[in-house]
């Protein structure tokens, strides 16, 4: 016998489509008037300590193709390794570091970029110490769920190979797609790629 569902039913999930840059980004699309400016613009004010660095990258697809209607939000420490919470416990965070920031592709190219200050390494209360990092969500057509990743770099090599997050990566061989390459001082690459070769890490969280 089946049972009857006097229940509402789960509506399907949907992709982002156009409406998240209307809801999140509205002055990016000539849509004044919701907010003075959008929010998310930057995750650092003037004065933030540490070294201030820019990371550039696509979103590109299965097939290869880059993906201009990105939208990725971002979260990190300050230069010390402190996060902006009244819940730090290990210091004093940098007050000029918000650490968010909500990074929009751009719509022509489908470049996106992230000016910032580099993270340092954070330390766990169950003890170790995760590399610098920034931790990454990423919406776009064709993702019916936000996506998690982070970007660590390829410049920390000892912090890396002493990470604990990036020790539980099963297959080593995939720990690269998680690096920013740097590619000159300050400048860093990070592309993301959704599906096939090199695919990045995405994490369940």
């Amino acid at each position: 016998m089946v049972q009857p569902l006097l229940h509402l039913p789960e509506t399907p999930s949907q992709t982002a489509g156009p409406y998240v840059h209307i809801g999140l980004a509205p002055n990016l699309l000539g849509n004044g008037g919701i907010f003075p400016t959008d929010l998310g613009l930057s995750p650092i004010r003037p004065g933030a300590k540490g070294e201030a660095i820019t990371i550039t990258g696509h979103v590109i697809d299965g097939a290869g193709m880059i993906l201009r209607d990105a939208l990725l939000e971002s979260w990190q420490a300050d230069a010390a390794g402190l996060y902006p919470s009244p819940h730090e416990t290990r210091g004093t965070p940098d007050p000029n570091v918000t650490g968010w920031a909500r990074i929009i592709a751009d719509f022509d190219t489908g470049l996106w970029r992230l000016d910032t200050i580099k993270p340092g390494a954070v330390a766990l209360p169950q003890g170790g110490v995760m590399a610098p990092h920034i931790a990454l969500w990423i919406v776009a057509r064709g993702i019916n769920i936000g996506l998690q990743t982070r970007i660590c770099f390829d410049d920390e090599e000892e912090a890396n190979a002493a990470c604990p997050v990036l020790a539980r990566i099963e297959h080593k061989a995939r720990i690269p797609t998680l690096l920013a390459k740097k590619t000159a001082p300050g400048q860093y690459r990070f592309d993301i790629v959704l599906q096939g070769d090199n695919e990045t890490v995405f994490f369940d969280m």
